[in-house]
């Protein structure tokens, strides 16, 4: 029995008790799934779950919490699948569920694959991620790696409880950094040092013979003449290689917007007269300015200069319109730690847009990291990129330290530990619990083990009901983890899940022992039953290291 199916029973409980004149009809509007909940007790002796239902409807139904609990309680102890129930506390509920109940959960785990753990948490939300947009005149490199990883577990999250989500890029590839970028490369391609405050790493001379390669005669060119060509090849190049670099680290956007286009297409001057009827702007020296202190910002932003050229916070406006007029309810912002400046002026578009800025805009900041020991990129100067330390830690293991800590807290990564194969290593922990499965699983059928039957109640040793308990709570966490937007929950959960499966996997055997002479003993129901449990780990352990990006593998 999972979670949800005890709520929805406690709802059928409650309805009935409404149906036979014992609690007020007007309570049966607060009697839903989502309201009456069920979560694990802080310790096992009190159960395998707790609600506090009546705690939450006793004064409603105008009852003590506790008479209302003592009425749900005799009504669901009746019910099929529960052991027990006991009142604790103020009106506290503890729930033990028979065996036969609890070890159902494992076939249930089975059978339903790849969707355990999916939900409905956010079913109806349409929402818009924005993240990494790094500016395409260098590689990615360790500054982007963090939202990398997070962005794409958050977007994972997200479409698993339910959210229609777009991943989206945002390239940043409008205003004089262009032509700085473009005139690096253009220096090279001459042998000559790239200008003052230029792109001095090597891989703009990689650039530099890549647009050679494609226009051979480019040299022959004016310097003006030539810069067009360049910005764009080169540019090209780069974004590219950022794509290659993104699709390595197994991140994968569904939309890459260019700024360009929002100054091309008349967006931006779109965005400043929508706003302007929406009677947030003022015209003042010269310039066209966005009243966000209106909405909480510490001062007015410059749209349009009073040159008549629009400011880069101009081109945001447009971009946050333009995601409106997409369609999208909710637009969540994953930025770097140099950004807070970011979060008032944008909730401050949010709301001279009409939006509410609680609720249709989302702004995360994720602080830095630090990787012990790295080196920097010989290619792209003072920077480490991250192409190199996916080469160096590799992929799942840098994506899984990454996504194991909340955004908000600094991380000095340990390489050493991360290439280690030990316990100590959060990754190896969880992926070798993985393979280990598979392997129990490989050697069960081997010795005539099938899932050719299965009894939930023959699971009754200690470690089998406490890995049956950390195997229910996974929709949960998946749940949680998505509306906060903290995939490092479904990490800590995964370890949790290890720790029991390996508890497990030491008491209980799946394979029978042979007698003292060696004579192999007959497969028995119990067997059987237990590689149901084992596959049904397999099963979580896949699907959360799966919301992480990162690999399940069948041996280790």
């Amino acid at each position: 029995m999972k979670p949800e199916d005890l709520s929805a029973l406690l709802s059928a409980v409650l309805n009935a008790a409404v149906d036979a004149g014992d609690l007020p009809s007007d309570l049966r509007a607060e009697i839903t799934p989502e309201r009456v909940k069920v979560e694990r007790p802080r310790s096992r002796e009190h159960g395998d779950w707790a609600t506090n239902a009546a705690l939450q409807l006793g004064k409603k139904a105008g009852m003590a919490p506790r008479e209302f609990a003592a009425l749900l309680s005799e009504r669901l102890a009746a019910a099929e699948g529960i052991a027990s129930v006991d009142v604790a506390g103020p009106g506290f509920l503890n729930i033990t569920l028979d065996a036969a109940a609890a070890g159902e959960l494992a076939r249930q785990i089975v059978e339903a694959g790849e969707s355990y753990g999916r939900n409905t948490a956010l079913t109806g939300h349409v929402v818009n991620m924005e993240f990494v947009s790094a500016n395409p005149t260098g590689p990615l490199h360790i500054g982007h790696t963090r939202w990398a990883a997070l962005g794409d577990a958050i977007a994972r999250l997200l479409r698993a409880s339910g959210a229609e989500v777009t991943a989206e890029y945002y390239v940043n590839d409008a205003g004089n950094q262009m032509n700085v970028f473009a005139d690096s490369v253009l220096a090279r391609l001459h042998g000559r040092d790239v200008p003052e405050g230029g792109y001095p790493g090597g891989y703009v001379k990689d650039l530099a013979d890549a647009v050679l390669a494609e226009h051979p005669d480019v040299r022959e060119l004016t310097d003006e003449a030539a810069r067009p060509v360049v910005r764009e090849t080169a540019y090209r190049l780069q974004m590219q290689d950022i794509k290659d670099t993104l699709t390595a680290f197994g991140v994968h956007f569904d939309v890459f917007t260019s700024e360009r286009t929002l100054h091309e297409s008349g967006a931006i001057q779109s965005a400043v007269a929508r706003l302007r009827e929406q009677g947030h702007i003022e015209d003042r020296e010269g310039a066209v300015w966005l009243k966000t202190t209106d909405f909480g910002d510490d001062k007015d932003r410059v749209l349009i200069r009073a040159n008549g050229e629009p400011t880069y916070f101009a081109a945001d406006a447009a971009y946050y319109l333009d995601k409106r007029d997409r369609g999208f309810e909710e637009k969540v912002y994953l930025l770097g730690a140099d950004h807070h400046g970011y979060v008032n002026r944008l909730k401050a578009i949010a709301s001279a847009a009409g939006d509410d800025a609680a609720k249709n805009i989302e702004i995360l900041i994720g602080q830095l990291i630090s990787v012990n020991g790295a080196k920097l990129s010989k290619r792209a100067g003072n920077i480490i990129e991250l192409k190199d330390l996916v080469e160096w830690l590799g992929k799942d293991a840098l994506r899984y330290d990454l996504a194991r800590y909340p955004a908000d807290s600094p991380i000095t990564i340990d390489p050493e530990k991360l290439r280690s194969n030990t316990n100590d290593n959060p990754v190896y922990y969880v992926q070798y619990a993985h393979a280990r499965t598979r392997g129990a699983a490989r050697t069960a059928v081997a010795h005539g083990v099938e899932r050719t039957e299965f009894d939930g109640a023959l699971l009754t040793h200690e470690t089998e009901s406490e890995l049956l308990a950390q195997l229910a709570e996974f929709p949960a966490v998946v749940a949680s983890a998505a509306r906060l937007r903290e995939p490092h929950r479904v990490a800590r959960h995964l370890e949790v899940i290890a720790g029991a499966y390996h508890a497990w996997y030491a008491a209980c055997r799946i394979v029978p022992l042979p007698t003292d002479d060696g004579t192999p003993r007959p497969v028995e129901t119990l067997n059987r039953t237990r590689l149901w449990l084992n596959d049904a780990t397999t099963t979580v352990l896949a699907n959360g290291l799966g919301l992480l990006g990162v690999s399940a593998p069948e041996t280790m």
